[in-house]
């Protein structure tokens, strides 16, 4: 039986945006839009601890389907009681149905009406996944909201490949909703979510919106976005997408997650991102900072005794310099890694604080041209 508890509200609209400030009320907890997810691909998001991620004030995580059925699979989870319980993660916990990862296996899927068969990236052996399964897995790792299996197809495609795509996109999302109701599977299975695709074609993308709203679905992500485009096509078409998108469920723009991403994202009305960009930055040494990214090894932060962001409450920031982690990044220690993914959690997650709060106090508008001005975006910066 699907999670009874999940509902969404919708408390707040701006009046010169379309950004909205909501709660998502699960059984394991609420979780206040416009949110940020930190990515735990494989039940851990990389470095820190739950509890750490916990303490950054993030409130969902998400996990991957493909991954955790390759490893350690869906049986050992389940005996485990569960990934949040393997994990040790007690808020809730979305899935991705494993459609980006299977698209990116490129020559090594084979995809029909059914599912898709392909090669596990670790050991070649063969695999399957159908619609069906993909409900069945997530399921059986006790995922709060579900991603329903979708058909993606990379920037650019013919016209032809992205509509034939769409469309069994949605035949394939009639198949999940037919297996989660059937009410069979485990007593926590959560909600599912269905993915509008449509590649870069207007009309596609309003279709696929259309559909995939007035599905019996409990919340709608945009997909296929983020995949190469420029950024300004990916904001045309987010602005394509969320008018066919009813209000009173929640809107997920998948794989985005740079800071000028989700301000943006946030005033085309989107409620939920996912990205793993800030926790791989910051295994890279790419640190945020309301200045832009900086890279923490260079040799300008050597003398920096002072925190790397003074306006910034996280542990990394509250406890030690810009010089130590600037040690720490010069000399490979694992440390420097785990706080700088503490500080870019944070850092985001602080940002969609701030955008919940000028939202209801009206003053998103100018909160939003403040931070994009001062903001340097990455390639543009003298950071780096």
């Amino acid at each position: 039986m699907a999670d009874s508890a999940f509902r969404f509200d919708l408390r707040h609209t701006d009046p010169s945006t379309k950004a909205r400030v909501g709660t998502i009320h699960t059984r394991r907890g609420a979780i206040h839009t416009p949110v940020f997810m930190p990515v735990g691909t494989q039940a851990s998001v990389k470095t820190v601890e739950p509890c750490e991620v916990a303490a950054t004030g993030a409130s969902i995580i998400l996990a991957n389907t493909y991954h955790l059925m390759l490893r350690p699979g869906v049986e050992l989870i389940r005996e485990a009681g569960g990934v949040h319980r393997f994990m040790q993660w007690t808020g809730p916990i979305l899935t991705d149905s494993g459609g980006f990862q299977v698209f990116s296996l490129g020559q090594n899927v084979r995809i029909s009406e059914e599912g898709a068969v392909f090669q596990s990236h670790h050991d070649g052996s063969r695999w399957a996944v159908t619609p069906e399964r993909a409900i069945e897995l997530q399921a059986g790792y006790g995922s709060d909201i579900m991603m329903a299996f979708d058909h993606l197809v990379g920037y650019p495609a013919e016209r032809k490949h992205v509509a034939e795509a769409m469309h069994r996109t949605h035949r394939w999302l009639d198949r999940c909703i037919a297996r989660a109701a059937l009410g069979d599977l485990e007593p926590t299975q959560g909600v599912v979510f269905g993915i509008v695709q449509g590649g870069m074609f207007p009309d596609l993308r309003a279709e696929s919106a259309a559909a995939i709203g007035g599905a019996d679905v409990a919340g709608c992500a945009i997909g296929g976005l983020s995949v190469g485009e420029p950024k300004d096509i990916m904001a045309e078409f987010i602005d394509i997408t969320t008018p066919h998108l009813p209000e009173t469920k929640p809107r997920y723009l998948m794989g985005v997650g740079s800071p000028e991403d989700l301000w943006n994202g946030v005033a085309q009305g989107i409620d939920m991102f996912d990205c793993v960009l800030p926790t791989r930055l910051a295994r890279n040494a790419a640190l945020f900072t309301p200045d832009g990214r900086i890279t923490i090894k260079s040799s300008r932060f050597r003398h920096e005794h002072g925190p790397l962001d003074p306006t910034c409450d996280c542990h990394t920031c509250r406890t030690y310099s810009t010089a130590y982690l600037h040690h720490l990044y010069r000399t490979g220690e694992i440390l420097g890694m785990k706080l700088g993914t503490i500080h870019n959690i944070r850092f985001l997650v602080r940002q969609m604080e701030h955008m919940r709060s000028a939202i209801v106090s009206g003053t998103f508008a100018s909160d939003r041209r403040a931070f994009l001005d001062r903001y340097q975006i990455a390639g543009k910066s003298r950071l780096e």
